[in-house]
């Protein structure tokens, strides 16, 4: 009988596989819905700054890729030219994280002279860093080509050994600094709540990079102790990488994409939730408002309001403020709070109102309402419409307070079941 073969890391992780492009379209889907503003606000520097991470990160990925490395390289004709070119996209990533990071806390208006000396120190310190691994790479003889293993294979090879080391700690100190930064940051009192999740999603996408830098440091310093580490570098790093691409994107998309869905969802909602006394009102003339297609929730809610109050104006006449009064006092009696008894006072006024309208559509009526908390409580008189058995109650009861209410209905006494008290 056969012994089963012993499944290796390796193995495990190759079904993890986490293909390149899958974090590229994500930056690219953030970068996309960032885009507009962008452009819109194109004199705001931060998102510029924003827009040329997103894009730098895609690049990264874009260049990153087995097949991109294996044509950059020939192309260019020199083995192994993509691996300087690589490190130098992801050095200057890092670099402009710092940099927007530090921007995007202390704030534009922040031109100190820490803020800026801390700048240019990130701007100096990587140009630098870039430079040296050109310099690096064009002293080594790294002759061979290498798509996935380079760290690994040429760990031990001089030059190309310290170009190494030198684009993974570079990536460590900027993703340890981006992390601190982010975590203080969090911890920040009076954030908004998306951009607290934006930052928390940053935050766990630029640890998980420390994840990578760990695994790439570990199998490199395992060819030196002539062990072999190589699956940490060719299996865990890639797919580690393209998670925390994928969350850093979220982290930049969450922000203004959930304010905005929030804010779509508000309007909407709200132009919901006036629905009732629409239709009460398109009902008390025949008219409504015209269907425009191309419109935005935006308009339409404004549009479906200001047919509301409109209509509320020319029924005003027909609304008897005494009797509100004590629809009010009814609906307290019920034992509702006070906004809510104000607000099905307004909804039995107006249901009144309709009615005496439909009765008499020539009638004068009274010319002295008082409509103006009724103009403003559109939203709570709509909710109170779709709850018509507790409005007929509260109306049934304002009718046995009435003065000349029939007698055997004792004033002060319910005359139908509203909700319970509240």
């Amino acid at each position: 009988m056969t012994a089963p073969l012993a499944l290796t890391p390796a193995d495990v992780l190759d079904d993890l596989y986490i293909s390149f492009w899958i974090p590229t379209g994500v930056l690219t889907a953030a970068l996309i819905i960032k885009l507009p503003t962008i452009v819109r606000l194109w004199r705001d520097p931060l998102l510029r700054a924003v827009g040329g991470l997103l894009l730098l990160a895609c690049t990264v990925f874009v260049f990153v890729a087995p097949t991109t490395i294996a044509r950059v390289n020939r192309l260019t004709g020199v083995p192994n030219i993509s691996a300087p070119w690589c490190y130098s996209l992801l050095t200057a990533f890092c670099a402009s994280c710092l940099l927007l990071i530090i921007a995007w806390r202390n704030g534009l208006s922040d031109r100190s002279a820490a803020t800026r000396r801390a700048m240019r120190r990130v701007v100096s310190l990587y140009s630098g860093v870039i430079v040296a691994l050109w310099v690096l790479f064009f002293l080594a003889d790294a002759s061979e080509e290498r798509l996935r293993d380079l760290d690994t294979y040429y760990a031990t090879t001089p030059f190309m050994r310290e170009q190494i080391v030198l684009y993974l700690l570079a990536h460590t100190v900027a993703v340890l600094i981006t992390c601190r930064l982010l975590w203080n940051w969090v911890q920040t009192e009076g954030l908004d709540a998306w951009l607290r999740w934006g930052l928390k999603f940053l935050g766990v996408g630029y640890a998980l990079n420390l994840v990578f830098d760990a695994a790439k440091l570990t199998a490199v310093g395992a060819r030196w102790t002539g062990n072999d580490l190589d699956w940490l570098s060719t299996d865990l790093a890639p797919p580690v990488a393209c998670l925390s691409a994928i969350l850093i994107a979220v982290g930049f998309i969450l922000p203004h994409a959930g304010q905005y869905l929030h804010d779509r969802w508000r309007v909407r909602l709200a132009h919901h939730r006036l629905r009732p006394l629409y239709e009460l009102m398109r009902s008390a003339n025949g008219r409504s408002v015209p269907f425009l297609l191309r419109a935005t929730p935006e308009l339409r809610l404004i549009r479906r309001e200001t047919f509301i109050r409109d209509e509320l104006l020319s029924l005003a006449r027909h609304i008897d403020q005494e009797r509100r009064s004590r629809t009010r006092e009814a609906a307290r009696g019920l034992g509702f709070p006070p906004e809510r008894a104000g607000a099905l006072a307004n909804a039995v006024a107006i249901l009144e109102a309709v009615e005496c309208r439909r009765r008499s559509p020539d009638g004068e009526g009274t010319q002295d309402s008082d409509t103006t908390d009724l103009l403003r409580e559109i939203g709570a008189v709509s909710r109170e419409l779709r709850r018509p058995h507790t409005v007929e109650a509260v109306r049934a009861r304002a009718a046995a307070l009435a003065p000349d209410a029939p007698e055997g209905v004792p004033r002060g006494a319910s005359a139908g079941r509203g909700e319970p008290a509240r």
